[in-house]
């Protein structure tokens, strides 16, 4: 009697068979899924958003408003996806956001997971925009709710067009009492400490007299992309007192870098080196 199965069909059922060992045994397997479930989450989700953002484009209120109007849905999205890559988040130092004052945000960059840590601080931070580079634009609906919701787009090549929208964006801040987050080391790096920073965000925090605060992530220990391993993990994220710039001048714009830097890499050495404690009190 002839099988009522296709090979297509057959193929996709042992595939799905042999899931759970690939997932168990291969590293490199269990990255690349781990990084395509949250990819697709991120992309779903944007989708989802999209309607909400289009009442209000290009207007960094959006992603208040979205939250707002999906608050459940987002916060279940947020923890689920967590959840699906292994990662539990703990907030510390909450109680320095004060929603009547516009900063200049500052913290460290491991990976693009960053983003479901700043998912979970976002019901405090509330109105918050992000500097990001021009390629994300172009990722599908993620770049395009991201444009729309105020993100601001650089491209790093073009140095007198990226300073004058950082500029633009810092005077929005100003305006509307948001906050402008960057990442001023300029790449992603997770090899155990905190690369040196880029002056912009310092230029900008002085021109404009506003505070620097300062948010520094843990390192992501169970993560290594030379390696191709994503184990389950747990992140601190803390944030520290706003660093005034009230008084200062471009004078002091390596001292300030420097002393946010110094802050930060303490209060990274510190939170990483907690989270080696839990483990081994763990095992």
């Amino acid at each position: 009697m002839a099988s009522s199965y296709s090979y297509p069909e057959l193929f996709l059922a042992g595939f799905i068979f042999i899931l759970p060992f690939l997932y168990e045994k291969s590293n490199v397997f269990r990255y690349y899924l781990k990084f395509f479930l949250y990819y697709a989450y991120v992309l779903i989700t944007c989708t989802v958003l999209l309607p909400v953002v289009l009442v209000y484009p290009r207007d960094v209120t959006n992603l208040m408003y979205a939250i707002d109007y999906f608050h459940n849905v987002a916060s279940r999205f947020c923890r689920y996806a967590s959840h699906i890559v292994g990662i539990e988040w703990e907030l510390r130092g909450m109680e320095h956001w004060n929603n009547d004052e516009c900063y200049i945000v500052i913290s460290n960059h491991q990976s693009s997971l960053d983003i479901l840590g700043m998912f979970e601080m976002w019901p405090v931070m509330k109105r918050c925009t992000v500097v990001a580079k021009r390629p994300l634009m172009f990722t599908g609906a993620f770049g395009f709710g991201a444009w729309l919701s105020g993100l601001v787009f650089i491209d790093r090549l073009k140095t007198d067009r990226a300073r004058k929208l950082m500029k633009e964006a810092t005077e929005r801040v100003i305006k509307q009492k948001t906050k402008l987050w960057i990442f001023p080391e300029g790449a992603r790096y997770n090899k155990g400490s905190i690369q040196s920073f880029k002056k912009g965000a310092f230029y900008l925090a002085i021109d404009a007299q506003i505070p620097i605060m300062p948010v520094v992530f843990s390192q992501y220990y169970f993560l290594d992309s030379e390696t191709k391993t994503f184990e389950p993990g747990k992140v601190v994220i803390t944030t520290l007192p706003p660093i005034s710039t009230k008084g200062m001048t471009r004078n002091d714009l390596d001292a300030l870098s420097e002393m946010a830097r110094q802050q930060m890499l303490d209060v990274f050495h510190e939170a990483s080196k907690d989270l080696v404690m839990q483990i081994k009190i763990a095992v």
